[in-house]
């Protein structure tokens, strides 16, 4: 078990950086389907380099976080095997699920993009870009208050967060209106 604080950090290092991908992948992807709304040439030299930027952020630090961060959890759960008998570590697992749910509909829409398949509005990926925020939320209230976390609190707050975050998107949206640079 001397080596258990050290799982335990790459476990978190892999956290972070699969999160910083799935944080940024969304930017790029509205980035990207701005750039198809250009004329040419503009349209053509933004198109390249997303492609090169999003496929090098996605196989490179991306994929690779997700894997090892998983492989590090599931060395922790073998190791802490009791953690499976409790009610915290049941509802951060289903959260865990959708965020891997989230990342292969990133995946989908990364391989589209990289085709040139254009199926969602940039609109639709400001809101979609706030997902991963959501599970962040819950799974770190969810891993520091454990049982002491109230439900109808957190239920409540994730949801205020969700309302927060689609009004600042909309704040965004008539700011970026009002000034198309902004």
């Amino acid at each position: 078990m001397e080596y258990y604080n050290y799982i335990k950090a790459l476990h978190l290092i892999f956290v972070v950086t699969w999160f910083a991908g799935l944080f940024y992948i969304p930017r790029l992807f509205i980035y990207h389907i701005e750039a198809s709304k250009k004329p040419s040439p503009d349209k053509e030299i933004l198109t390249d380099q997303l492609k090169l930027m999003t496929k090098r952020l996605w196989k490179i630090i991306t994929w690779p976080s997700a894997i090892l961060c998983t492989l590090f959890a599931v060395w922790l759960l073998v190791l802490q095997p009791i953690w499976l008998q409790q009610p915290w570590m049941l509802v951060k697992l289903l959260f865990v699920v959708l965020l891997i749910l989230y990342h292969l509909k990133c995946h989908q829409i990364y391989k589209q993009l990289q085709q040139d398949e254009v199926k969602y509005t940039s609109r639709f990926m400001r809101i979609w870009n706030e997902g991963a925020t959501l599970i962040l939320f819950a799974v770190v209230f969810l891993v520091i208050l454990k049982n002491a976390f109230n439900w109808i609190f957190g239920v409540v707050g994730i949801m205020v967060l969700g309302i927060l975050l689609m009004l600042g998107i909309r704040l965004y949206r008539r700011i970026q209106q009002k000034n198309p640079r902004a």
